[in-house]
């Protein structure tokens, strides 16, 4: 998506088992996608629900990579968030969570206090 900054899954991996605590991993699957599996430690957020978050996130100055199941709506996200600034903040995970699990890298089971009320 034009303006968006990606990132690619290997790269994401790297960081987390680096410096985990460097970024911030949101997923805007739906909770019935969810069920599947997540990346480890990733805040769940429904799409319909970011804009309601903004606000919540505008304290953390941390990069925030956010991710769907292709990459379409989590691409969608990071504009949205971009908008209200922060650009190159808000960082779409290239394929998603698909492209994550293609390359043979782990999902966790989501944990109930990681998901948005």
């Amino acid at each position: 998506m034009l303006g968006v900054s990606e990132m690619e899954s290997r790269e994401l991996a790297k960081i987390l088992a680096e410096a985990p605590e460097s970024v911030r991993l949101l997923d805007v699957r739906t909770p019935q996608e969810v069920a599947q599996g997540i990346i480890q430690d990733a805040e769940v957020v429904p799409l319909h629900l970011v804009p309601l978050k903004v606000d919540d996130w505008a304290q953390d100055a941390r990069p925030m990579v956010i991710y769907c199941r292709t990459g379409a709506r989590s691409a969608q996200a990071c504009a949205f968030l971009a908008a209200r600034g922060g650009s190159g903040r808000y960082i779409n995970l290239r394929g998603g969570i698909m492209d994550w699990l293609r390359q043979g890298l782990p999902v966790a089971a989501p944990a109930p206090d990681r998901f948005a009320v």
